[in-house]
């Protein structure tokens, strides 16, 4: 099972880090670790691969509408959509962009390019490579029904439904709510003209953050219509590692600072395809072989065949190779043939002529020039009288050239001419 690393750091370098192995789905498979960076780099080593979260306060995430397009043309018009959001020059930023959503906004993620490379150096000073990066606010899980709200210390992540994350980093937790528009402004002189509804919110945060905040949040209990708190057991990385494969969540790490996915993730993703085709290729070699088992036996067959036909016609040639013989002796016979079938017509005739129960073996044959010269074995030179009657009656020409006194009777060389034959 493929092993992830996922490690969030704090905002200066002499906070400690977190990290934890999870799995791909964002399930843990480790305990949750704290300590300085750099005692993260063995897991980092045997993990599958490593994923960094980054302090959301220093990360702008946004969903602007962009033009179609990818690539460069779609980077360049990053920054002008989002001008009016930037207080630094773009020269001094990164832009990364996410997948296209439904509603045709495309998220979008900025970070100074000092702050990205000051982070990259110290990974790398800790002899970890990550493969993405990400804004820790980005994996905040969306409710369809209800604000999410994440306190840290002093940081508070909203996520209302349907939009990306932010962050405000404000004292004390009434004033934050108030500047991210959860609650109305506590500090108004003056009631607003058309009252607010109130929202309904999920508070996530740990017992800690709890206990030093609950007297304030349960003065502020009425400018809710709702507020379930979720205490995080373990802290806040087991349930920010759920979000991993979210989609509006933007890895920082693209363009100049993309990394190469590792040899093991590439094998991870394509594994099961590669395992499809083998299994295929398996599948269609088996298969091939068989036919080709299935085709030699049936050339065997038909070799056995060919030899045992060709011993019964021709018993007076030795037999070294019936298959091959016999193609020799078909090629003479229609190279000498004045047509392709004369052949075949000739020995229909033959053996329609021969009286039923012939006692009768033919000895060798030689067809040339349209004329069958055939040497046969009878029981009696009788029989060759009938035989010549019924070959006129069909238009050949019959001549015994000569006869022999044999052992089981007599031996005769019969020639048998064609129509039209010289």
């Amino acid at each position: 099972m493929a092993q992830i690393l996922i490690i969030r750091f704090p905002n200066s370098d002499q906070g400690d880090a977190e990290w934890q192995l999870v799995d791909d789905a964002g399930t843990p498979a480790g305990p949750v670790q704290r300590g300085p960076l750099a005692a993260a780099a063995p897991l980092a080593g045997r993990a599958t691969k490593t994923i960094a979260l980054a302090p959301a306060t220093q990360i702008l995430l946004a969903a602007p509408q962009l033009p179609p397009g990818s690539g460069p043309k779609l980077a360049r018009a990053v920054p002008f959509a989002l001008e009016e959001q930037l207080t630094e020059d773009v020269e001094h930023l990164s832009f990364a962009i996410g997948r296209r959503g439904a509603g045709g906004t495309t998220p979008v993620a900025v970070v100074a390019r000092g702050t990205l490379e000051a982070w990259l150096a110290r990974f790398a000073a800790a002899g970890i490579e990550p493969l993405a990066l990400y804004s820790e606010a980005s994996l905040l899980p969306e409710n369809p029904a209800q604000t999410v709200l994440w306190l840290e210390q002093d940081r508070l992540a909203v996520r209302r439904p349907g939009t990306l994350p932010f962050v405000v980093e404000v004292a004390p937790i009434a004033d934050a709510l108030a500047l991210a528009g959860v609650i109305g402004d506590p500090a108004a002189s003056e009631p607003e003209s058309t009252p607010r509804a109130l929202e309904s919110a999920i508070l996530y945060l740990t017992r800690e953050d709890w206990t030093r905040t609950e007297a304030e949040f349960e003065r502020l209990l009425a400018r809710f219509e709702t507020l379930k708190v979720q205490l995080l057991a373990d802290g806040p990385l087991p349930w920010l590692a759920r979000g991993l494969n979210a989609p509006d969540a933007v890895n920082l790490l693209q363009g100049e600072y993309a990394r190469a996915t590792p040899h093991g993730e590439r094998w991870r993703e394509w594994r099961i395809a590669a395992f499809l085709g083998l299994g295929l290729l398996a599948a269609h070699v088996a298969a091939q072989a068989i036919q080709i088992h299935a085709a030699r036996r049936e050339s065997a067959r038909l070799d056995a065949e060919i030899a045992r036909v060709y011993a019964s016609t021709m018993p007076a040639e030795p037999l070294t190779n019936a298959r091959r013989q016999l193609q020799s002796r078909l090629k003479l016979i229609r190279a000498q043939a004045s047509g392709p079938d004369l052949f075949l017509r000739t020995m229909q005739a033959l053996s329609a002529a021969l009286p039923p129960g012939a006692q009768a073996t033919l000895e060798s044959m030689s067809f040339h020039d349209r004329t069958l010269d055939l040497r046969l074995s009878a029981k009696s030179i009788e029989l060759l009288s009938p035989l010549s009657q019924s070959l006129a009656a069909r238009g050949y020409t019959t001549a015994i050239q000569s006869s022999t006194p044999g052992k089981d009777g007599v031996e005769a060389n019969l020639r048998i001419r064609a129509p039209g034959a010289r």
